[in-house]
């Protein structure tokens, strides 16, 4: 009797031991799976690696408003779908465009509340400013960010962290057009075209001042190359990848 006591309580010992094994390794999968899906690198995304001719152009709307609809025009023109990041004060100031980019199928994803440096308000604040710029789009058309693009490209570790820690996804870009700075359409058009290549995520702004006159040059050039215009949020891994050095997304 005692013998078969005493493996009895072997026996449930080493049960106790397979189960606290098994449920150490599943955690170790899961948190490895979690980090990996969550960029743990600390980098937001700048651009894809992939083998599709599948490239992503964006605009940062922040201030004006005087070329929405011409944008508009253009894009639906060539049957171009874009990645809209947009101030929550923007929003405010602008609601019928916001509906008017959403109703032609573009992307309307979060650029902050009122364009702060994130990283120089405190986490708690950036966290704010963030979920008050879900909040309202939210609102206006009845769908959440899963994005957000830092005002400035202005970023570190901790920014990065809380925001894969409400699920959205920092992104960069990889392609500058350098449009802000009023230079003119040829200009814009040879700081994007000779720098492209797959997976590219291209940086324009709404309200700069030469760039619906470049637009249509441009993508009449890369539709030429055969490459696919898409939405950012199409274009990225949402699982399954690491971050390099330079801020591309690749699958593993």
């Amino acid at each position: 009797m005692k013998v078969f006591v005493t493996n009895k309580k072997k026996l449930i010992i080493a049960l106790c031991l397979l189960i606290t094994i098994s449920a150490a390794v599943i955690g170790f999968i899961y948190l490895e799976n979690t980090q990996t899906m969550k960029n743990s690198g600390g980098l937001p995304i700048y651009g894809v690696q992939t083998d599709k001719k599948q490239i992503a152009i964006s605009f940062d709307a922040a201030w004006g408003n005087e070329d929405t609809e011409d944008l508009i025009n253009i894009l639906k023109k060539y049957n171009v779908k874009a990645t809209f990041f947009l101030v929550g004060q923007w929003v405010d100031n602008y609601p019928n465009s916001v509906k008017a980019l959403a109703a032609a199928g573009h992307s309307i994803q979060n650029h902050s509340n009122t364009h702060p440096h994130l990283t120089e308000i405190g986490i708690d604040r950036a966290k704010e400013e963030i979920t008050a710029c879900n909040e309202k789009i939210q609102k206006l058309i009845g769908e959440s960010p899963t994005l957000i693009r830092p005002p400035y490209g202005d970023y570190n570790k901790d920014v990065v962290s809380m925001i894969e820690n409400i699920n959205m996804y920092p992104i960069q870009w990889s392609v500058d057009s350098l449009d802000w700075m009023d230079i003119s359409a040829d200009e814009i058009y040879k700081n994007v075209v000779p720098k492209i290549k797959s997976g590219s995520i291209v940086l324009f702004h709404n309200a700069a001042k030469h760039t619906p006159e470049a637009l249509p040059q441009i993508i009449e050039a890369l539709q030429a190359q055969g490459y696919e215009f898409v939405l950012i949020k199409d274009l990225i891994y949402k699982d399954n990848y690491r971050i390099d050095a330079n801020g591309i997304q690749i699958l593993i």
